[in-house]
């Protein structure tokens, strides 16, 4: 996939899936714009504030005058409702929902003819684990906020969403029912997700907009019971 001179924005692109999918698009020769708040040589700011995102914005168009791919991909916080305050809520909601949203609208007047938006779901936005209530909220809500910038951005840019399963950013190799749990026999690795981004923000995927595709090797379609792949549960 030829992505020469195209202009990439990735939140939370220092570490993690964030960070491979920056490197997959340099080596297909992409400018690559990253925000994040980990210091680093990228653009350091916190996404939950309004004004670094317009200054970040500004930044990006003033040096490249438009936007090829924009993908959402910092993630919101994880908090349960028995410890989870308002604040920690609200600010799970504004990383994981609110700020792709503005990011949309504030480059929505510069994405080019083909563009495309990414947005970094979650399996949790199909199901959970206790306590998780802000991170699962807020992926859920990228996943719907999806569909909807699709309609809205019709015929100028198509906007479509991945769900990731189980992705170690270590690369670690997993033996055991942690693997076989899964239908694809192994746990992901953050290039799993970056194939698919790139997949979605090239001319091959011309015709896929609105839609969310989950990658979790399989795992959400499997059937666990009590004694299943090694795991038994311990009430």
């Amino acid at each position: 996939m030829n992505f020469k001179n195209k202009v990439i924005v990735i939140t939370g692109g220092a570490h993690g899936i964030g960070q491979c999918t920056a490197e997959e698009f340099k080596k297909c020769g992409a400018h690559v714009c990253v925000i994040d708040s980990r210091e680093g040589d990228h653009y350091v700011g916190d996404i939950s504030n309004k004004e670094v995102l317009e200054n970040f914005a500004q930044s990006v168009i003033e040096k490249y005058g438009r936007v090829d791919v924009l993908i959402n991909n910092a993630p919101p916080q994880m908090h349960g409702i028995d410890n989870c305050t308002w604040e920690q809520f609200q600010n799970a909601m504004t990383v994981g929902v609110t700020a792709p949203f503005y990011l949309s609208k504030l480059f929505a007047p510069y994405f080019s003819e083909g563009a495309s938006i990414i947005n970094i779901s979650s399996s949790r936005d199909r199901m959970s684990q206790p306590q998780t209530e802000s991170y699962t909220a807020a992926k859920g809500g990228i996943a719907a906020l999806t569909h909807a910038l699709a309609v809205s951005l019709a015929g100028k840019v198509r906007v479509n969403s991945i769900s990731p399963g189980w992705i170690d950013t270590d690369y670690t190799v997993y033996e055991g029912p942690d693997a076989t749990q899964q239908p694809a026999g192994r746990v992901g690795n953050p290039l799993d997700i970056a194939n698919m981004i790139l997949f979605l923000a090239s001319d091959k995927a011309g015709f896929i907009t609105g839609e969310n595709i989950c990658i979790d090797g399989g795992q959400t379609k499997q059937m666990i019971y009590h004694g299943d792949h090694g795991w038994e549960l311990n009430e």
